[in-house]
């Protein structure tokens, strides 16, 4: 056996646990955030409005701006990986535009999930309180676990844009399931 097949055998098992660790804390994370929104139902009350005319309105136009940095995102990392065409694979803006609105979009969706998980609960009223409450905490649970994988160099090269492309697809969920929800039903203000 060549030392190249050893070490590529050696790799195998690092590469399940980092998988398996990365999984773990996702579940955890999303697990946590349900169970405590499930025991905490909330009364409704808005802590903070950040300004905006009522809790609804501030969720809405957060998540937003929010869904709106996500495209920024998906730009940025085709860019990142070479696939944005008309963008050379030197080009160095790519990594700091998505690292920087990644943040931009977490910290908009911290007041979000926490008016969610404190004020509101986890929400079984109806199949779209379901998706939305299930796809917030998995939200949570998958950022976690991509933060991580990016600190894990023995994970498989696909992982962190699978990652990257659930966390798209949960965030539009959660965006269609409340801020558009919101926005179309008729009698609520939109600031």
């Amino acid at each position: 056996m060549s030392q190249a097949a050893g070490a590529g055998e050696r790799a195998t098992p690092a590469r399940q646990w980092a998988l398996a660790g990365i999984g773990a804390l996702g579940l955890a994370v999303a697990a946590g955030l349900a169970a405590y929104a499930r025991a905490h139902p909330g009364d409704g009350a808005a802590l903070t409005t950040l300004g905006f005319s009522g809790m609804l309105q501030m969720k809405a136009w957060l998540a937003s701006a929010a869904a709106l940095l996500v495209v920024v995102q998906v730009l940025s990392a085709l860019a990142m990986w070479g696939r944005l065409p008309g963008v050379p694979e030197s080009a160095t803006w790519p990594s700091p535009v998505h690292r920087w609105t990644g943040t931009v979009a977490f910290l908009l969706t911290l007041p979000v999930m926490f008016h969610c998980v404190w004020s509101l609960g986890f929400a079984d009223d109806d199949a779209r309180t379901v998706v939305h409450s299930v796809a917030g905490c998995a939200l949570y649970g998958v950022f976690a676990a991509k933060i991580l994988a990016l600190r894990l160099p023995s994970l498989p090269r696909g992982t962190v844009p699978l990652l990257g492309g659930l966390l798209v697809v949960l965030v539009l969920v959660v965006w269609f399931t409340s801020a558009l929800w919101f926005f179309t039903r008729s009698g609520y203000a939109l600031v």
